[in-house]
């Protein structure tokens, strides 16, 4: 396949007929040559991807959407600083939430924070963002599912779009991705007009109104084995996800696995 729709979108568009991580193989080109931002790699037989908390992620060939896409991000006065890099995924999980939805119009779709996709509840793809401090930018990852079948499906909590009712026409892998690259692009090349500015930008409002995490009892399994639970309330302006504990204080949790417990009542979101 030649991906004629997201080659317009992407700086460079590298196809694979298969590979180990797309992730890895993009990152290990980032850090040798000076590739552009948007330079993105695909294929749809991934055979040793990753995902957080160093989980393997695998499907049948064929069955899902492996992308991962080189983002060197700068503003109008130089590189964007690191500790605004937290939106970066988060404007993924944007992305890939209305390609999503436009590819299921009538279900009910939305990411869980920090990035992973949801389709009536259950997860239909994955991101995993991979810093490169060396070179000033970040490879961001994801996979969708696509045409996985219910015997397919590593966990009963996940679900594709084929599972879900999409027309198979709507649901092809140039269709996906070109849907996914111009939705990252546009937010990206918004937050960075913006100097990294997450509220003038509306990232920040876009990300409260698609994240299904806000209102929601969570228990968050943190990168140092540790464990908190409590309401997600708020993004900060770092895109942190904050949580009130059962105490009453605030936590901002920068990076973590979050599980939804049961609804919380409907109450102010900040």
């Amino acid at each position: 396949m030649d991906y004629p729709a997201s080659r317009a979108i992407a700086s460079e568009l590298t196809v694979r007929e298969s590979s180990p991580s797309t992730n890895a193989e993009l990152a290990d080109r980032a850090r040798a040559a000076d590739l552009p931002s948007f330079t993105t790699v695909v294929t749809t037989n991934q055979t040793a991807g990753r995902g957080r908390l160093d989980r393997t992620w695998e499907a049948p060939a064929g069955s899902a959407l492996a992308v991962s896409v080189l983002v060197v991000p700068r503003t109008a006065a130089g590189p964007l600083a690191l500790d605004r890099f937290g939106w970066l995924p988060i404007a993924a999980g944007i992305a890939m939430t209305d390609t999503v939805a436009d590819v299921l119009p009538d279900a009910s779709t939305g990411f869980k924070w920090p990035n992973d996709v949801l389709v009536n509840g259950r997860k239909v793809c994955g991101v995993l963002a991979e810093l490169l401090p060396e070179r000033g930018g970040v490879v961001i990852g994801a996979g969708v599912n696509l045409g996985m079948t219910v015997e397919q499906l590593p966990v009963d909590t996940a679900t594709s779009l084929a599972i879900e009712g999409a027309e198979p026409d709507r649901f092809g892998p140039d269709t996906v991705l070109a849907g996914y690259l111009s939705r990252l692009r546009g937010l990206v090349d918004g937050y960075l007009a913006a100097d990294g500015d997450a509220e003038a930008s509306g990232l920040a409002g876009l990300a409260r109104s698609r994240c299904i995490t806000l209102g929601r009892a969570v228990r968050v399994e943190l990168p140092d084995g540790s464990v908190i639970a409590g309401t997600a309330t708020s993004l900060d302006a770092d895109g942190r996800l904050t949580v009130r504990l059962a105490d009453g204080r605030d936590e901002s949790v920068a990076a973590g696995d979050v599980t939804h417990a049961r609804m919380v009542p409907p109450g102010p979101v900040a």
